[in-house]
């Protein structure tokens, strides 16, 4: 398979120059890969989007698709998985859809550990509705909502994550394609719930490219520790995702274990239930 094959007859909308286009190819291409590599089948593929900018990628990824609401990619994402436990499910949302009205889903969701992929945008603004502040805005950033600048300290979602147990944990930067397109990979072959942060500047509403590039490095060139949970948060803990001077933004996967599984849990789901003829009475 090509990246062509993924390609849609849809125009794109995206602004010009949006590094969502950055995060689509890294996708693409980690599918193409991995469908190569018979590690996934091209019709088992599904991806799951909700409201927002990011959620666009819906019309421009050519393999199955379903359009949900505003913080419920998660909980639909469960269901599809649920249903077919074979198809191999992608969830994209926004910072807001994800951290706003999608926290609790995202907590939960960690619990369950069903062997899935959420893939956040992550531009740390509302950029939809030009420019409202998000759970991951950075303290003091001028909005039209808050001229007077963001009051409340961000959240940090790797250390939240971590936090809630989730067994795979990675950020990335939409900057960076080729390392985005390993982790997605890296994401998808992981034995359960695997969460990708994606730093992704808004060049509209929240242009931090700059201020990423020069605070920004890469885990691997620190060692490898990916099944230690005390480095991992300690990692995590290094940028609180504010503006400092002197903050140092790591990217790469921050943490990987192997635990039971949603599907692994329920007995029901070992044997293809949604296959089971049913005895019918007329």
């Amino acid at each position: 398979m090509k990246i062509q094959d993924l390609e849609t007859k849809q125009t794109n909308t995206w602004c010009l120059g949006c590094l969502n286009n950055g995060i689509l190819l890294a996708t693409k291409q980690a599918l193409v890969n991995l469908v190569n590599q018979k590690q996934v089948k091209r019709k088992n593929l599904v991806s799951v989007c909700g409201i927002g900018c990011g959620a666009k990628i819906y019309d421009y990824l050519e393999i199955n698709s379903f359009y949900s609401l505003h913080g419920r990619v998660l909980p639909t994402c469960l269901g599809i998985k649920t249903a077919n436990p074979n198809l191999t499910v992608l969830g994209f949302a926004g910072d807001g859809g994800t951290y706003a009205e999608g926290m609790s889903h995202l907590i939960h969701i960690i619990r369950h550990n069903p062997n899935l992929t959420m893939i956040v945008y992550n531009n740390q603004v509302f950029a939809l509705t030009t420019g409202q502040a998000t759970p991951t805005t950075e303290k003091g950033f001028r909005t039209p909502a808050a001229p007077s600048g963001a009051r409340d300290n961000p959240l940090n979602p790797i250390a939240i994550t971590l936090a809630a147990g989730a067994t795979f944990v990675a950020r990335a930067s939409s900057l960076d394609v080729a390392g985005l397109t390993q982790i997605i990979e890296s994401a998808i072959k992981h034995q359960g719930f695997s969460f990708i942060d994606v730093l992704q500047p808004c060049l509209s509403f929240h242009n931090d490219i700059t201020y990423l590039q020069n605070h920004s490095y890469k885990l691997e060139e620190k060692g490898k520790k990916r099944d230690d949970y005390f480095w991992a948060m300690k990692k995590a803990k290094e940028w609180n995702y504010d503006r400092e001077d002197n903050a140092k933004i790591p990217l790469g996967i921050f943490y990987q274990i192997r635990e039971k599984t949603w599907e692994e849990k329920w007995p029901q789901l070992k044997k293809p239930w949604y296959k089971v003829k049913r005895n019918t009475q007329k």
